[in-house]
């Protein structure tokens, strides 16, 4: 009988170690897919100064909207003009389409419709500006301005402005005064249904609601460009991708009243490098879910960024009641100042005047990377991981992440959320490697030892972020 015990004991030891070690080869491997993916860049991004196009040695056939009868006054609406000399320029090869420095052309909602000749070049040195006032918007196209579609291996470039006029929308959003109706407004800027797109050194401020919006289109290039609109104008994402696949993001500045980037369902293959966001919401993947919907959004990197003063940092954000997955996201080489809600996962996530209700299906949320992530927090919740009881987020990875607070009070929150943690982690995300969906908090003070707390009642009210 003992021997049977003794044989029957070690046994289980030699099956208890194969788990382990079955364990950390997964993690081993799930470490090296995570750090290693990445999105390819192509290398033929070409693009010209503003000489080249006054050059006529370069071959290429100059459309300028002046010649169409543009005013650019700012008070002359410029719309057919451009219309006439966007059908000129999308029908002749190698031609450039030019908005001329030093002028204001005012510009209702228009489609510019392609597909159009070959390498199109759409030079803006001039300021494009929407018309102010909601009453009097085109109610054929309520929730676009300036909208490009069916474009392929068009380059978009210069140091010109597109400015929303929003001022008089953000003053009627219901976010604004809860007695307003709660209503769409238009995208200053959107690609839809395109290819091969490239997009370098423009402004785009102000607004009406989303900024630039990239949808339905694959390999996009985004390149040296600043979004701004005032902190507090509501629904004015800067950068906003969705349905689309292979985009790349790179040296933008962004600084609005939502989200600097948002990322919803339908994307795959996102790249964003060198992005300054502050002030605004956050980078976010979401949301996703909503009203019951499928959201998926897999293989997004970030990679170098600093955040400064925003209300959220690097945010996953979902509703309750979804399905569909969030997948295969590393975020690297990350710096905030003064930052709330660093890291923060959410599915459940809630911008609603009503109470939202308690479901049981949501969006799963795995294979997520943070490595390299260090500043500041006003949050003393650093490392936020909110997920549902029922589909719990899984394989949360934390490497080399240093968040502190001025009062030296910073903890990471677990509910349902497993992953673990290497090299440096501050505050300590034990949490992670519990094997109990119960929430819990890890508490660190300076240097002290940790200690653990219970999580509180209004760690599980969520509301927007």
């Amino acid at each position: 009988m003992f021997k049977f015990f003794v044989v029957s004991f070690l046994g289980l030891l030699i099956a208890a170690h194969g788990v382990a070690e079955n364990r950390l080869h997964d993690n081993i491997a799930m470490i090296e897919e995570l750090g290693s993916f990445d999105i390819e860049e192509e290398n033929d991004v070409e693009f010209h100064d503003n000489s080249f196009w006054t050059s006529e040695r370069v071959g290429k056939n100059l459309v300028n909207v002046d010649a169409f009868g543009a005013a650019g006054n700012g008070v002359g609406d410029d719309t057919q003009p451009f219309q006439s000399a966007w059908d000129k320029a999308c029908s002749t090869p190698k031609s450039v389409l030019l908005v001329p420095q030093g002028r204001r052309y005012l510009v209702n909602a228009t489609r510019f419709k392609g597909p159009c000749a070959d390498k199109l070049i759409v030079q803006i040195e001039g300021t494009i500006v929407a018309p102010d006032e909601p009453k009097n918007w085109d109610p054929k196209n309520p929730r676009n301005w300036l909208d490009f579609t069916k474009l392929k291996g068009v380059l978009f470039q210069g140091g010109g402005v597109i400015d929303g006029s929003g001022s008089k929308w953000w003053a009627s959003s219901c976010k604004k005064n809860k007695s307003n109706p709660c209503r769409g407004a238009p995208t200053a800027l959107t690609i839809d249904s395109s290819s091969s797109v490239k997009v370098k050194g423009l402004t785009i401020q102000n607004g009406q609601q989303m900024h630039f919006t990239i949808s339905r289109s694959q390999s996009v290039r985004i390149i040296d460009v600043q979004v701004s609109a005032p902190g507090d104008s509501p629904n004015t994402d800067g950068i906003h991708i969705t349905d689309s696949t292979n985009v790349l993001l790179q040296n933008c500045k962004i600084g609005t009243g939502d989200d600097c980037i948002s990322i919803v369902n339908g994307s795959s293959s996102i790249k964003m490098k060198t992005i300054y966001c502050g002030p605004g919401h956050g980078i976010s993947i979401g949301s996703l879910g909503k009203d019951n919907s499928t959201g998926i959004v897999t293989k997004v990197v970030l990679d170098s960024a600093f955040l400064r003063e925003t209300t959220n940092g690097l945010r996953i954000k979902t509703w309750q009641g979804g399905s569909g997955f969030v997948q295969s996201v590393r975020y690297q080489n990350v710096r905030m100042q003064d930052v709330e809600n660093p890291i923060i996962i959410d599915q459940f996530y809630c911008d609603s005047a009503k109470e939202c209700q308690n479901q049981t299906t949501a969006v799963e949320i795995s294979q997520i990377m943070y490595r390299n992530i260090s500043g500041t927090t006003k949050s003393a919740k650093a490392m936020k991981f909110s997920c549902s009881d029922t589909v719990p987020c899984h394989n949360i990875v934390v490497s080399n992440i240093n968040l502190e607070k001025k009062d030296g009070t910073v903890e990471t929150y677990c509910n349902s959320a497993t992953g673990f943690g290497y090299g440096t982690v501050h505050p300590a995300a034990d949490c992670l490697s519990s094997s109990d969906k119960e929430e819990c908090i890890i508490k660190i003070k300076n240097t002290e030892n940790e200690e653990l707390e219970e999580a509180s009642p209004e760690d599980l009210v969520h509301t927007e972020l």
